[in-house]
């Protein structure tokens, strides 16, 4: 009688744990034996500039699949999608003699006149689904910042990748019922929808983003330098509306083949290299020493205070010279405002060391140098700064005007942005919200107010410092009749191992307009020109050509 309990027990035990606790599983198994899923791809959400403008899409395309358990005449099957496909009918024929899965895809992102061949072929085993091919209209067009997907429409680069989680969707499928070998039989057959991904506002304006691309592409052309760089701010928000680098690639035809190339040619620098601003950075060291001087701080420099025209400065047993030779008085009793005309060095380094290292990084800290922009983008680099502990004078004086410290465009940019707006530090974003293709909107991604750097007077008294480089000083190439355009030219000598790299320069300017109230900003680099290499000469005729391009396309008109 024991033994016989026992065995009912044991019988019990095992129905429980097949019934109940495997259940599930061997359910799934058996279904699994018993039908076969042809996919049904989500379609990628596309991404759109802030006017609606599409940037990346998709084109309907075919996968075609094949059971080779469900073929009947595997010469007659391998022939014809070798035919229709371009195929090497042996190879075909192998994989279907052989092949030791249940399914294997022929071809994917075929076109329907292509696929249509299949129809009416009475080849059995042979399905196709509908797929999604991703395409860029505008081909190179912010090649860098979109960035493009695998074979199997995965973002793998820029936004693509960043944004994947909304852009991806959730693929459905079409599941048939099949016999044990996966030969299609008679029975229900059960779709379940994809779910699309969603779409992208992006902050990017078209038609700021061509006028940009055009410019760095003559700048290409004229001087010939390793890339032209753009990056263009709405400084009042910090919405990239340009983001450009020539030369690009053709989204549609990236070169895969090449991981070398292709690497160099995806990576978005602006984000993601870190140079030295040089003369650019000035504009940071101004923009302390006035705040600081409204403040009443006695080591700040006036307006009117006039800086030692000496061409060098000594500081710890090294010396600091200015790019001019100071002869027939030249750079001779400067102010403030002549010293950013000028681009004088040793003015700037007169001021670094007059605030001194507290004082002077508490302002690189609210100007975010050393960190991160938080630009939604992968990828971002911190760019250098000396930590403050470890900074000598010598450090310190060469900070003042651009020199031992390292920055990305975009931070850079972001900073001369909020020395301009009335001291507001923004971060930068290029998505402005997330919807589906109904409209519905799924996320508004707001500007993000991240601190105060300097003060609204502070502020007014540099952009009219600045409008007076471009109307008489040097960046006076970046002038527009009838329009407030400030900014400040750079030239940096370019490092490698460690010292100079003789004859290697980055040119750069960063540019506002209007002065007096800025809606646009620009930075402009161009890296290693061939020729000419100072950035007034260089950098500055870029940002005008881009300035003047957003006049026309908006109808901004002059000022009376």
């Amino acid at each position: 009688m024991t033994a016989v309990a026992f065995l009912f027990l044991v019988v019990f035990a095992r129905f429980f744990y097949v019934q109940i606790w495997k259940g599930s599983e061997l359910r799934g198994r058996a279904i699994a034996q018993w039908t076969r899923e042809i996919p049904v791809v989500a379609a990628r959400g596309e991404i759109l500039d802030t006017n609606g403008i599409v940037l990346a899409t998709n084109a309907a395309s075919y996968s075609v699949f094949v059971r080779p358990n469900a073929v009947q005449d595997r010469e007659k099957t391998a022939d014809a999608l070798a035919d229709i496909f371009e195929l090497d009918a042996g190879s075909v024929y192998e994989k279907l003699v052989t092949a030791r899965v249940s399914e294997w895809t022929v071809v994917r992102h075929a076109d329907k006149e292509t696929v249509s061949k299949l129809e009416g072929s009475g080849l059995t085993g042979v399905y196709y689904s509908r797929d999604n091919t991703r395409i860029y209209p505008h081909n190179d067009m912010l090649s860098r910042v979109l960035g493009f997907t695998s074979v199997d429409n995965v973002g793998l680069t820029g936004l693509e990748k960043y944004y994947e989680k909304f852009l991806a969707g959730i693929d459905g499928e079409i599941a048939y019922p099949t016999d044990l070998v996966g030969a299609e039989v008679d029975g229900k057959t059960v779709y379940s929808p994809a779910t699309d991904g969603l779409n992208l506002r992006l902050t990017i304006d078209y038609a700021i983003q061509a006028v940009s691309e055009a410019a760095l592409e003559r700048a290409y052309a004229e001087y010939s330098p390793v890339t032209a760089q753009c990056v263009v701010l709405d400084p009042n928000t910090g919405d990239v509306l340009a983001m450009a680098e020539y030369p690009g690639y053709d989204l549609n035809n990236v070169p895969r083949n090449d991981t070398q190339q292709l690497n160099r040619l995806s990576r978005n620098n602006l984000v993601s290299d870190i140079y030295e601003p040089g003369s650019t950075f000035k504009i940071v060291t101004a923009a302390a020493n006035i705040e600081e001087s409204l403040r009443g701080n006695p080591a700040a420099f006036s307006l009117s205070h006039v800086f030692n025209s000496s061409r060098t400065r000594t500081v710890d047993g090294t010396t600091i010279r200015c790019w001019s030779d100071h002869a027939n008085g030249k750079h001779a009793n400067q102010t403030l405002a002549e010293a950013l005309n000028n681009s004088c060095n040793p003015c700037f380094t007169d001021i670094a060391l007059s605030l001194g290292t507290q004082t002077f990084y508490r302002y690189l800290e609210l100007f975010h140098f050393g960190s991160v922009t938080g630009v939604d983008f992968t990828g971002e680099a911190q760019g250098m700064l000396v930590p403050e502990s470890a900074v000598r004078d010598c450090d310190l004086a060469r900070i003042g005007f651009g020199q031992t410290v390292a920055v990305t465009a975009i931070q850079l940019a972001c900073a001369g942005a909020a020395a301009v707006n009335g001291g507001y530090y923004y971060q930068p974003r290029l998505v402005r919200e997330i919807f589906s293709s109904d409209g519905k909107i799924h996320e508004i991604i707001e500007p993000v107010l991240k601190n105060r750097t300097i003060g609204e007077e502070a502020s007014r008294l540099l952009a009219g410092l600045l409008e007076g480089v471009v109307t008489n000083g040097s960046g006076s190439k970046a002038y527009i009749e009838g329009y407030k355009v400030g900014g400040k030219t750079g030239t940096a000598q370019k490092f490698e191992d460690g010292s100079i790299a003789p004859g290697k320069y980055v040119s750069s300017f960063l540019g506002f307009f209007p002065a007096d109230d800025p809606q646009y900003l620009a930075l402009v680099i161009v890296d290693e020109p061939q020729g000419a290499y100072y950035g007034s000469v260089v950098a500055a005729p870029v940002a005008r050509e881009i300035f003047q391009g957003i006049i026309d396309s908006k109808g901004i008109l002059p000022y009376e």
